[in-house]
């Protein structure tokens, strides 16, 4: 059972709250190793097609790291720990579509799981930042890279070189976050649309987000013939998908050897062994 986050399942969707509200929601070791585990969980669960991370209570999505935790640590120690078991990149890598329901401060390394999202929707209260340059650092957590990606390399070095916060309404525009919505309805409207979302294929869904952070990955190049690559195993799925349901629909039970049936289902995985790849989708 996990100590520092809860999970909650509504339908397709999973809900997992970073659940530290008297630290500001703050990362520490065991909450993301706990997170990390979850996505792990949820991976696999075919249930669930889109996941929401978000923070307990209205103060804060997360506030940033424990940093209590670097107290008499070496370089070569907290190196060794940022680098095993990434809640950022557990995120980013995470198949199926990730929304960041951000509820107040979103800072540091509160930010950089932020940015491992794939959307981001924040409510009207939110404040954005990396303040690590007031602690005589610099982001460790990917947002040297994942904040200049998003909003470019102008509005990314003001952010960190000054360590200021920005509100909600700048945060959108300068792209930071998809969507900002009152404080009351942050909730509805997240989930609203991680419905929506989750209506769709999830094999699509996994095809369509890997061809979209392709674009950061590869070259335009490389990642238009992956995009042709993940389009058409997409429409090998679904039309084979469809045919299979045809096909047991209309299926007449045969007799084997023996006289007795072979089930419909059977015949049927039978047919689709050995059946030709359509590009009809």
């Amino acid at each position: 059972m996990p100590e520092t986050i809860l999970i909650e399942r509504r339908g397709r969707v999973a809900l997992i709250t970073i659940n530290r509200p008297d630290k500001l929601n703050a990362l520490n070791i065991k909450t993301r190793q706990e997170t990390a585990e979850a996505l792990d969980e949820l991976r696999t669960d075919d249930e669930i097609r889109v996941v929401v991370i978000t923070g307990a209570g209205e103060k804060a999505f997360v506030a940033g790291a424990d940093i209590n935790e670097f107290a008499g640590r070496s370089a070569i120690q907290q190196r060794t720990i940022m680098k095993a078991k990434s809640i950022f990149t557990a995120a980013e890598d995470f198949p199926k579509p990730i929304i960041a329901m951000i509820n107040g401060f979103c800072l540091g390394g509160g930010c950089e799981l932020a940015l491992s999202c794939d959307i981001r929707i924040a409510s009207d209260k939110s404040r954005f930042g990396q303040p690590e340059i007031n602690l005589g650092i610099i982001p460790g957590g990917g947002g040297t890279q994942r904040l200049t990606r998003l909003v470019g390399e102008g509005k990314a070095m003001q952010m960190i070189l000054t360590g200021e916060m920005i509100d909600a309404q700048e945060a959108y525009r300068i792209g930071l976050v998809n969507d900002v919505y009152p404080a009351d309805q942050l909730e509805s409207k997240t989930m609203e649309l991680a419905g929506k979302i989750a209506e769709k294929s999830p094999v699509a869904l996994a095809m369509a987000k890997t061809a979209v952070k392709n674009a950061a990955r590869m070259n335009l190049r490389e990642g238009l013939d992956q995009e042709i690559d993940l389009l058409l195993f997409a429409s090998q799925v679904r039309t084979r998908k469809r045919a299979f349901a045809r096909s047991l629909k209309n299926a007449k039970p045969i007799l084997r050897a023996d006289n007795k049936k072979i089930s419909t289902i059977s015949q049927t995985l039978l047919a689709f062994s050995e059946a030709p790849f359509s590009r009809s989708f």
